[in-house]
């Protein structure tokens, strides 16, 4: 036998919903293409950095003769000389960054109810995750790996001491 059920459950993200007694009601008009598009950029990006990261993991940590040992400034500014390295880290902080930034928006979506505090909150991500990308592309791109003045036992085999 089955008990009828004495309320409805409200289907999630819909536009018109009662969360504990609060009732808010969130336009979509306009938004569904943008949400399919960051939905679908959450599995491809997911799928892109699965291969980025065991191939930056395999390359740092196993590879190398000495393994974790072996990473200073010497190894990493060897790796950053060659443009590939270089386009490949690139790549793993932009794709790393907008994954767990749309991930952030969705949470801030499901969870901050009011509308300011909703708009504040992603304001602030946009905020750091946009620094966090400019930062990083400026050290990856304008990294020097034999920087003058250097204790040459630092630097890496291809550097000329000075």
């Amino acid at each position: 036998m089955s008990t009828p059920l004495k309320s409805k459950i409200a289907v999630p993200r819909s536009n018109d919903r009662e969360v504990a007694g609060v009732k808010y009601n969130r336009s979509t008009s306009g938004r569904s293409k943008f949400e399919m598009l960051a939905w679908l950029y959450m599995r491809i990006s997911g799928v892109v950095l699965l291969v980025l990261v065991f191939g930056h993991l395999f390359v740092n940590l196993i590879a190398p003769e000495g393994g974790v040992h072996a990473i200073d400034f010497g190894f990493v500014g060897g790796k950053w000389a060659n443009p590939f390295w270089q386009v490949w880290d690139l790549l793993l902080l932009w794709l790393a960054l907008l994954h767990g930034g749309n991930g952030m928006r969705t949470i801030i979506d499901d969870y901050a109810e009011r509308t300011g505090v909703r708009f504040w909150l992603k304001i602030a991500l946009f905020v750091a995750v946009a620094f966090t990308i400019l930062l990083g592309t400026m050290v990856i791109f304008t990294f020097e790996p034999c920087p003058a003045g250097a204790d040459p036992e630092l630097l890496a085999s291809f550097c000329t001491a000075s």
